[in-house]
């Protein structure tokens, strides 16, 4: 028995509402939300659609590269557990989204808008500079005029349309009493434009409608990149909320029916089916599985769950079916605190001020002050205010920070590049200044520095008919060293003996009969071996001998060079994971860490890395999991790999794209130059302002000259940050 449901109104079609409202009546439509962390490119995008689209229900999928996630419009009996094996079968890692959550999440109107009005301001610049060449080449009187209104013409509604973004953060600025970077760029456009108006309409010879039009579209250029550099970035907490279940089980007086989580309440029976994820702290009432907890601990492998067993929301259950009696939902949940923790580090994170905002806090005043002085001092000399006022607008349009606003983007932009060929993604803008300055790097373990899947390194000590017999029930297993195992024998051409029979037992393993007797594969105690400090699965193949089956968590390609390279910079190398002692000090001893912390909570990784920033350390944290999540956001910058879920990639600054862990050294040595070029654009900003300000003060800064070092400067910069690629 289950409650007709319907979908609740979405902000925009990206954000579209999870079933979440019980209701009477059917609803026409399903509307579902799935996360695919290992989407990369359009080859994906088409192999997902396809398979989706293709699946009895789906009235159409949409899959979004940018954000790796497929909206899905379905039959409303449709589920995302029917969806998730069909993108499993095509090579994809699927994940259900509460879109609710995902608020925040919208079409990418601020990059479109911001592209619109550069191209605006670029295309009637061009057209004012075709005027402007004939009035400097000596067109005069009436012709001089008439040019000069035809650019006011093009000027004037082309600058409201364009230096909006400049006028709205002026404003806001000033509302609060307070200056920054577009305050004097705004006076710099509207004293251009009045001033040359003026100048217009007295037949003056000089007007400064291309400077002003040009001033707008190179700041549009930068304020533009900068956009892009930070386009992908998102909550965290957000994403967190966002994997919680939007839905549950719940069981009353023996019936089972479908709830949205929002309704459950504490003491509220749940069932949770194998591959189902809990979507409530609680105690276990009834059945026998295995509790995957790699994404919210860090411990490698599944552990036993039994009644009286605990679990926390966000737990994959993997073999057999648990009804859980609710001892927190909603915000009291451990995944909602998790998400409460994410949300503080970022709030702290925030407090970082970058290399552009500590020079607009000395540039603007002191832009201001100059022009006033020129205004004074030139009024004082002629007692002429249209002099006087021509004067202070050309200081303005000379010093306006053209190069001061490329300065940074430039730089950041073509590091990008750079990194992203080899395979690392920026999503921060200022994460580049803030990972030239780590001192100390902290390593998750699983999923991070090892591959997270376990790999069996004792094939060859088994005679071939263990093998055939070991397959033969690991086959029948969703337990991740089953699978490794099959992967393993396989490989080594294998074929499965003829076991009958089969079946899997939740918690314990598989077993079977071969010729009328018993064989079981799985944990030590159940087939009645004795279990060491080693990750391992026994087979029982009835003569009371278990031989063991050894595996190890393999390392991440390149995990040994980025450690070594690391080191070698001169930077501390810590490990802190939530795996057990033995496997935390064995991977610390192979790659040669010497400082490690094992069985680590996720509250005790974000207070480790806190700890290390309270003693003057400057802290990059590499994690995958959600465990990881909150110790993401408190380092000072963070790095994720582009296989890790969802909320542990967005809540740092920068993803790994590939498999291979060495480019991190790499970055660290980009980061550092990058941070020289932008110092460098600064100082070639500030020498063009030495050489400039003169000629504007004395009253030499005429419309070519203004337009010529405006351009002469941004350009200036602009190839300097080339340098990096």
């Amino acid at each position: 028995m289950t409650a007709q449901l319907r979908p609740s109104a979405a902000v925009c079609p990206g954000c579209v509402a999870a079933p979440t409202e019980a209701v009477n009546d059917a609803p026409t439509e399903a509307r579902i939300a799935l996360s695919l962390p290992t989407i990369h490119c359009q080859a994906c995008i088409s192999a997902v659609e396809r398979g989706l689209n293709a699946h009895p229900g789906v009235h159409s999928a949409r899959v979004n590269l940018t954000l790796k996630r497929a909206m899905v419009e379905a039959d409303p009996d449709l589920r995302a557990a029917d969806l998730i094996p069909v993108l499993e079968g095509l090579g994809y890692e699927a994940h259900e989204l509460d879109a609710t959550a995902l608020s925040a999440t919208q079409n990418d109107r601020a990059g479109r808008d911001l592209l619109m009005r550069l191209a605006v301001a670029g295309f009637a610049s061009m057209n004012v500079m075709l005027l402007s060449v004939s009035v400097w080449s000596g067109a005069t009187d009436a012709t001089r005029d008439m040019f000069h209104w035809i650019s006011a013409a093009i000027a004037l509604p082309a600058i409201a349309f364009s230096a909006q973004p400049f006028f709205v953060s002026a404003w806001s600025a000033l509302k609060v009493q307070r200056l920054n970077m577009d305050v004097p760029i705004v006076l710099a456009i509207v004293l251009a434009l009045v001033t040359s108006l003026w100048e217009t309409s007295l037949s003056g010879e000089h007007a400064y409608f291309d400077a002003a039009l040009t001033l707008t579209f190179f700041l549009l250029a930068g304020r533009y990149l900068d956009y892009r550099t930070r386009a992908v970035a998102r909550s965290a907490a957000e994403e967190l909320a966002a994997l919680e279940v939007p839905r549950a089980i719940r069981v009353l007086d023996g019936d089972e029916y479908e709830v949205p989580v929002a309704d459950l309440a504490i003491g509220d029976l749940i069932l949770v089916r194998p591959g189902g994820r809990m979507p409530v702290d609680g105690e276990i009432v009834e059945g026998q599985s295995e509790l995957d907890r790699s994404l919210l601990t860090g411990e490698t492998l599944p552990v036993f769950a039994e009644p009286g067993g605990i679990v926390s929301a966000g737990e994959v259950n993997l073999t057999g079916p648990l009804t859980i009696r609710a001892t927190a939902v909603g915000k009291d949940t451990s995944l909602h605190r998790m998400t409460d923790l994410v949300a503080i580090a970022e709030s702290g994170r925030s407090r970082y001020t970058s290399l552009a905002d500590s020079a607009a806090k000395l540039y603007a005043p002191g832009v201001h002050i100059l022009s006033a002085l020129s205004f004074i001092g030139w009024y004082l000399y002629s007692w002429d205010v249209r002099t006087s006022l021509n004067i202070a607008a050309a200081v303005l349009i000379i010093t306006c920070p053209c190069a001061l606003g490329l300065a940074v983007p430039a730089v950041t932009t073509a590091a990008s590049g750079r990194l992203f060929k080899r395979g690392m993604l920026i999503k921060h803008a200022t994460a580049l200044e803030r990972l030239a300055e780590v001192d100390t790097v902290v390593f998750d373990k699983t999923g991070t520095l090892t591959a997270g899947t376990p790999d069996l390194v004792n094939l060859g000590d088994h005679s071939r008919r263990d093998l055939e017999i070991a397959l033969a029930l690991a086959s029948a297993s969703s337990h991740p060293l089953s699978k490794a195992l099959t992967r393993a024998a396989a490989e080594a051409g294998i074929k499965p003996a003829n076991v009958e029979d089969v079946a899997e037992v939740p918690g314990y393993g598989a077993e079977g009969r071969l010729a009328g007797r018993l064989v079981r594969l799985g944990r030590a105690a159940w087939v009645g071996a004795q279990q060491g400090s080693q990750t391992a699965a026994w087979l029982d193949t009835g003569d009371g001998k278990p031989k063991g089956f050894f595996f190890v968590d393999a390392l991440r390609p390149g995990a040994e060079d980025a450690v070594r390279l690391l080191q070698e910079t001169g930077k501390e190398v810590l490990l802190i994971s939530g795996d057990t002692t033995g496997a935390v000090e064995e991977l610390a001893q192979r790659l040669g860490i010497a400082k490690w912390v094992a069985e680590a909570l996720p509250q005790d990784k974000a207070q480790r890395v806190q700890a290390l920033s309270e003693q003057g350390k400057t802290v990059l944290m590499v994690g995958d999991g959600l465990n990881d999540t909150a110790a993401l956001a408190a380092a000072h910058i963070s790095i994720s790999p582009a296989s890790a879920l969802d909320a542990a990639r967005v809540a740092s600054d920068i993803v790994l794209l590939g498999q291979d862990l060495s480019p991190i050294a790499d970055a660290c040595d980009t980061a550092r130059k990058a941070t020289r070029r932008i110092r460098e654009n600064f100082r070639i900003a500030t020498v063009y302002n030495v050489i400039a300000v003169p000629l504007a003060v004395v009253g030499l800064a005429t419309p070519l000259i203004a337009a010529l070092a405006m351009s002469t400067s941004s350009i200036t910069v602009s190839l300097n940050a080339l340098r990096l690629r």
